[in-house]
């Protein structure tokens, strides 16, 4: 599809932006990549979204925060994670309509900052999602044993594993109606905790006798309204940032995205919004429904809740309800995994085999490798847990704020070499608003819950094993690619 001169960067702005290689891929003009269908829409590009966001770190992790945080302070956690995920979705609108790219985030960085940063996000990224995917394995495979405990583990994984690559292999359009209808799924459930919870906080609960509590009673704990301090909401930060993990999908389907001028921005717009209304919603119904020192990790706190408001069968419904985010989670990750490898071939960065498409465009090389990391992550968990794992999941951790930043720095530097080389910003298809706040607010945000995470022992690691992560591919990148570009230069 060929895009009007407002939707891409000035030419001569793009060529000061990049060192890049002698002659001009796809991505190097902001084209969409050969073979690749703009097949997917809005309503594809939000339930990407959705279907990368909610997920494990929704309906089994947000007890840890309530927990940490308390009941008014988780609350507060996920509006600034919220907050922090519309400045990032305002600068990656922009970013994302001047580079309408498969495997976007990369390309922002490596044209906007520098070569080096897009091949160390890429990376990054990558690591992230093939993490999850031998995560969400191991956990859907776990809780299918309720049902049939009868069938290992590793069974179910290997069943997991083939429906998701039979689903990303077949066509872009194919894997975007799967996501639609699992993320229906999953928004069913929050609807009804924040329908049913909210009804009975108020004192409506037909289906349960007994007491219950009455609006925000629970909020006001013995401990005060932060029961563990206010460093209780800065030390849970990166986790409720990880639970936002997956908005950015928007950015990797943009490549692949009919019409990105408009479809982007009202995807984005719509993400947002269901983005605070669901989590923040269900966060507010579980912390005022469950003590926060009686919620925890070892049963999801939406069994809890619909089991006190009487919903039957709750344990068995929320079971259903969790494999299903799982597995869509996983399906956004295996989609997001293969167009990076294949985006960083189109760069030079990567085998060229990666690049190859089959006839429905679908880049299944990069698809197969980026299987086989989630299943070596997998494997990873069960032969070396205190070791290689450890180090993958902390780095998969560090990722999502890694990336994040990325995107902000990358937007800041784009829109000062697009206003340096003669560029007006009206004839943007879209730009973000109050230019440099928001850039500038969302990295430094980003930035201070890295900070805080220091002094969580619980996920400190994240940093022990992120920060070197990123300097090992800053130095690989300088001794393989670095040298050979300096002639071209």
């Amino acid at each position: 599809m060929e895009l009007s001169s407002t939707t891409r960067l000035d030419p001569q702005a793009s060529s000061s932006l990049k060192p890049g290689p002698a002659e001009p891929g796809p991505a190097e003009s902001g084209q969409p990549a050969p073979g690749l269908r703009r097949s997917m829409g809005p309503r594809h590009l939000v339930m990407i979204a959705m279907g990368g966001v909610i997920g494990s770190g929704l309906f089994l992790s947000s007890g840890y925060t309530i927990s940490q945080a308390g009941p008014l302070g988780a609350v507060l956690a996920y509006l600034v994670g919220a907050f922090v995920v519309y400045l990032v979705m305002a600068c990656l609108g922009e970013l994302a309509i001047a580079y309408p790219v498969s495997g976007a985030f990369h390309i922002y960085a490596a044209r906007s900052i520098g070569p080096a940063t897009g091949f160390t996000t890429a990376w990054l990224y990558w690591l992230c999602w093939a993490v999850a995917l031998g995560s969400e394995f191991t956990a859907a495979g776990l809780l299918m044993q309720r049902w049939f405990p009868g069938i290992e583990v590793w069974v179910w994984c290997i069943v997991f594993a083939s429906i998701l690559f039979a689903l990303n292999a077949v066509s872009s359009r194919f894997f975007g109606e799967s996501e639609f209808w699992f993320s229906i799924i999953k928004v069913g459930a929050i609807v009804v905790l924040i329908a049913f919870g909210g009804a009975a906080l108020v004192g409506f609960n037909p289906l349960a006798g007994g007491s219950h509590p009455f609006l925000l009673e629970n909020f006001n704990t013995s401990g005060g309204l932060f029961p563990n301090g206010f460093s209780g909401v800065l030390v849970t930060a990166l986790a409720v940032f990880y639970a936002f993990s997956g908005s950015e999908l928007i950015g990797v389907a943009a490549g692949e995205t009919a019409n990105p001028e408009t479809s982007i921005p009202k995807a984005m717009r719509t993400t947002v919004f269901r983005l605070l209304i669901f989590f923040v919603g269900a966060i507010a119904v579980i912390a005022a429904t469950i003590p926060f020192d009686q919620v925890g990790l070892d049963e999801s706190p939406f069994v809890t809740v619909f089991s006190s408001i009487g919903i039957p069968y709750a344990a068995d419904i929320m079971n259903f309800v969790i494999i299903t985010a799982l597995l869509s989670a996983g399906n956004s990750g295996l989609f997001s995994c293969a167009r990076m490898l294949f985006s960083l071939s189109e760069e030079g960065h990567a085998p060229k085999a990666f690049r190859k498409l089959t006839k429905h465009g679908i880049p299944l090389i990069a698809l197969c490798v980026s299987m086989v990391g989630g299943l070596a992550s997998l494997i990873s968990s069960v032969v070396a847990p205190e070791t290689v794992y450890l180090a993958l999941v902390s780095v998969a951790g560090f990722a999502v704020v890694g990336v994040w930043m990325s995107i902000t720095a990358s937007h800041f530097f784009h829109r000062r070499a697009f206003v340096r080389n003669g560029g007006n910003i009206n004839d943007l298809a879209y730009k973000a608003p109050l230019f440099p706040v928001v850039p500038i607010l969302a990295f430094t945000l980003c930035l201070v819950s890295l900070i805080g995470i220091a002094f969580d022992p619980n996920q400190v690691a994240a940093l022990y094993f992120g920060v070197p992560f990123v300097g090992a591919c800053y130095a690989f990148f300088h001794f393989k690619y670095g040298r050979r570009r300096q002639p071209a230069e």
